[in-house]
């Protein structure tokens, strides 16, 4: 063998192309090789040696003209404000650390490429780019010059093709079936020994039907672990579709032998069986998923509220609820549920939320907004313009999840399911040298059965369902999580940092006293206008006590968090808010009230004071969680009921008053880097920066819930006193998961000991395999079900 090639490792031959004193196989690999040099992106051959798939030189000329197309390029967008596009682009030729790697760096190779991100799982990679520097076919032909051609359709065919995919492994089935039946059949003779046997030139006759009956199993019927496994060698991968065609190849080409030489009459019976047993529990896996599937439930649980006008009526309602043409009003900071047109108001619509940048849109009446926008100042009404999916706003709620910090359970099965296949090939090596040495007659079955039966399915399958079915539980009692990764964050946290106003107190249940000048009329009803477009809990508070007065447009709208709210009506300038933003001083206070100030025209009017009242459940919760956490309050109000909380949370220096967004996510930021492991409650609208920080984070939700992507659960506040049964449910989650591996070891060990002896038939292991799998999926998903039914 020659020189191998620097970027794909293929053989150089007798002239390889050269560049810098290094070899390449083609001019494409060296092309690639060159840009990626050109660029500085040098890491991209330092995690896997050469990382790259082979690269045939090609002239695109107008292959991909197309994509200039304004009508297909709207199709293909996920999303177009301004210059930013988004789109999400299909690319099966990802296949390694590498690819990934690469493919994440691609605003080096191209400036006006901003963002893009891989989901390894689905081979898709999400493009976020500047259309003045970059066009679609750009990106497209980028791509494919480093062989990552994406695959490109302009049709949403998902379910079609998930239908089309059960059809095709039923007719799988049908053939194998039809020819596992038939062989059997055939075959039966040579089961029979002594004088009922059959001639032999019959049996040369049934050998060769036979014969004929398995090439279509293994070539249609088997094809899908035959071609995997090709495709992942080819591009050095062993995955677990290896040991299987290894299986399936050795005994098709040793019956095939034995047929045609007559000097036997094969396995083709074993054969059909071994595939048709492999795709039924194929099959029976995917129907087992389906039916404990956790994530079509959770969705429907989500508890997202919109706000929507009914004959100018607002009435809060579930998202799920909500159809097209409906009007809808946003509040100031509060997220577009789905993409609509913008009716009335002053939109400044920050996209952050989709494409990482912070900068503000200013949109005026008749234009699209698309959903995930956050609208900055007063509220606007919106109509629905699409179909709601609830699916797009958990996809956006995970779309900026924050990075995996240490080991976890996931990193530790994809280390083992990456040396597992070699570790079984390894086995069933030793297994044919044995038995060629002690027994020849046994080495193809025992060599098979290993192959067959050792499966790390069961193992890679637990996680999923067991953290997923609990996922499902916890929605169905309140207790929503951005995913199923949250369950084992929610076992490792030391510390608990508590926000004060919404979080701990009741929103809905208040006492408000006014003292002060009386307002009149029109001054209550620009008090209930300006309140209107904020969702803090006290200014809801005041929105409800005047609801019954009239609506008046608010000019020159600020919201200033932890400060208060500015607004003008007609010129005349209305605020409200703490004592120090309205007065410019702050006196000592001497009652437990949160007191809200307002002004007209820069002279304070009076306060309104609204006495809190503590959720049920508070003093025995927080008691239940000083004994294993270390327990912290930050809050925006004032310290006048420091006492009483002093009470609940000890007399350290944990309880801090009077701070701003900045300051608690700065605390937060504190604690983690003393090495603490932050847990932050909040109420999701002003502690995003907190919530953020946190290495895990909850909002509170009252009865009316304003979706935020700032947090990684959901807890409804009826379920608040519940916090603690959550946390000890998710650290049984996993040990459950733990029990599950165990009995995945176990199977392991047993099915590997006897087909290691000869005692196990490449058919029953066929049948094994997959029972395996859907047996620790019913385990993990029993066992989560039964323990959550005895704790909550």
């Amino acid at each position: 063998m020659g020189l191998a090639c620097v970027h794909c490792g293929e053989d150089c031959g007798n002239y390889p192309v050269l560049w810098n004193e290094k070899a390449f196989c083609c001019n494409g690999c060296k092309t690639v090789y060159q840009l990626l040099n050109e660029n500085k992106l040098y890491t991209y051959y330092e995690i896997e040696d050469t990382p790259g798939i082979k690269v045939e030189t090609e002239d695109f000329g107008n292959k991909f003209a197309y994509l200039d197309n304004e009508e297909i390029k709207t199709k293909i967008f996920e999303f177009k404000e301004g210059d930013f596009r988004k789109v999400s682009l299909h690319i099966p030729a990802i296949h390694c650390s590498s690819c990934i790697w690469l493919l994440e760096n691609l605003n080096t190779l191209n400036k006006g490429i901003t963002q893009s991100r891989v989901n390894f799982v689905k081979k898709e990679v999400v493009i976020s780019f500047n259309e003045t520097e970059v066009s679609l076919r750009q990106i497209v032909e980028l791509l494919a010059s480093i062989h990552y051609v994406p695959n490109i359709t302009l049709e949403d065919t998902d379910k079609k093709k998930s239908k089309q995919q059960n059809k095709k492994l039923l007719y799988k089935i049908g053939v194998a079936g039809f020819a596992f039946g038939n062989t059997m059949l055939l075959s039966f003779p040579e089961y029979i020994k002594g004088s009922l046997g059959i001639e032999e030139k019959y049996r040369v006759v049934f050998g060769f039907l036979n014969l004929l009956f398995a090439i279509p199993v293994v070539v249609f019927s088997g094809n899908d672990y035959l071609l995997s496994a090709f495709k992942n060698l080819r591009h050095k991968i062993i995955n677990i579709d290896l040991p299987i065609a290894i299986g399936i190849l050795a005994i098709f080409f040793q019956s095939s032998f034995e047929i045609i030489s007559k000097s036997g009459a094969g396995y083709m019976d074993s054969l059909c069986g071994f595939i048709f047993f492999l795709l039924v529990g194929k099959w029976y896996q995917n129907q087992t998923y389906q039916a404990l599937s956790f994530e079509r439930d959770y969705k429907s649980y989500f508890p997202v509220a919109v706000t929507r006008l009914n004959q100018n009526i607002e009435e809060s309602i579930p998202l799920e609820n909500l159809k097209e043409n409906d009007l809808i009003l946003v509040h100031n900071q509060e997220l577009i549920p789905a993409d609509c047109q913008l009716i009335k108001g002053e939109a400044n619509i920050d996209y952050s939320f989709v494409t990482g940048e912070s900068k503000a849109v200013r949109k005026s009446a008749g234009d699209f907004l698309y959903a995930g926008g956050r609208q900055i100042g007063s509220s606007i009404e919106l109509e629905v313009k699409s179909k709601v999916e609830q699916s797009q706003l958990t996809k956006l709620w995970n779309q900026d999840a924050k990075e995996e910090e240490g080991k976890n359970l996931s990193k530790l099965i994809d280390k083992v399911s990456k040396h597992f296949t070699i570790i079984v090939l390894s086995i069933s090596a030793l297994t044919a040298i044995f038995w060629s040495i002690y027994d020849p007659s046994v080495v193809l079955k025992a060599f098979s059965s290993v192959l067959i039966v050792a499966c790390p399915c069961a193992l890679a399958l637990s996680i999923p369902f067991a953290y997923g079915n609990m996922m499902r539980i916890f929605g169905k009692r309140g207790f929503y999580l951005k995913n199923s990764e949250i369950i084992e964050k929610l076992s490792k946290f030391d510390t608990i940092v508590f926000d004060k106003t919404g979080t701990i107190t009741q929103t809905d249940i208040l006492t408000i006293d006014y003292e002060g000048v009386e307002l009149s009329v029109s001054e209550l009803s620009m008090l209930k206008s300006l309140t209107r477009h904020s969702t803090h809990p006290l200014s809801a508070s005041i929105y409800q006590q005047y609801s019954k007065h009239d609506i008046i447009e608010v000019q020159k709208y600020r919201e200033i968090p932890s400060r208060g709210l500015i607004g003008e009506f007609n010129g005349i300038k209305l605020k409200i808010g703490s004592e120090e933003f309205i007065t410019g001083h702050a006196a000592l206070k001497l009652d437990t009230s949160s007191n809200v100030f307002i002004s007209i025209n820069e002279k304070t009017k009076g306060v309104f004071k609204i006495r809190n009242k503590y959720r049920p459940g508070l003093k025995e919760l927080i008691n239940r969680l000083s004994k294993n956490y270390e327990l912290h309050l930050i809050s925006g109000d004032n310290d006048t009921e420091k006492r009483h909380l002093r009470s609940l949370f000890g007399t350290g220096n944990n309880l801090h008053f009077q701070q701003s967004p900045a300051q608690k996510m700065e605390y937060i930021k504190n604690l983690r880097s003393k090495g603490k492991n932050v847990l932050m409650i909040g109420d999701g609208l002003n502690d995003a920066g907190a919530l953020r920080e946190a290495n895990i984070s909850i909002s509170i939700a009252d009865n009316i819930y304003h979706f935020s992507p700032a947090c990684d659960a959901i807890l409804e506040a009826s379920s608040f006193q519940k916090l603690i049964k959550y946390v000890k449910l998710s650290r049984l989650s996993i040990k459950i998961v733990k029990m599950s591996f165990l009995i995945s070891f176990i199977y392991n060990i047993i099915g590997l000991s006897f087909a290691v002896s000869g005692q196990l038939s490449p058919i029953v292991a066929a049948i094994l395999m997959p029972a395996s799998s859907v047996t620790v999926v019913a385990f993990v998903s029993l066992m989560t079900s039964v323990v959550a039914k005895r704790r909550l």
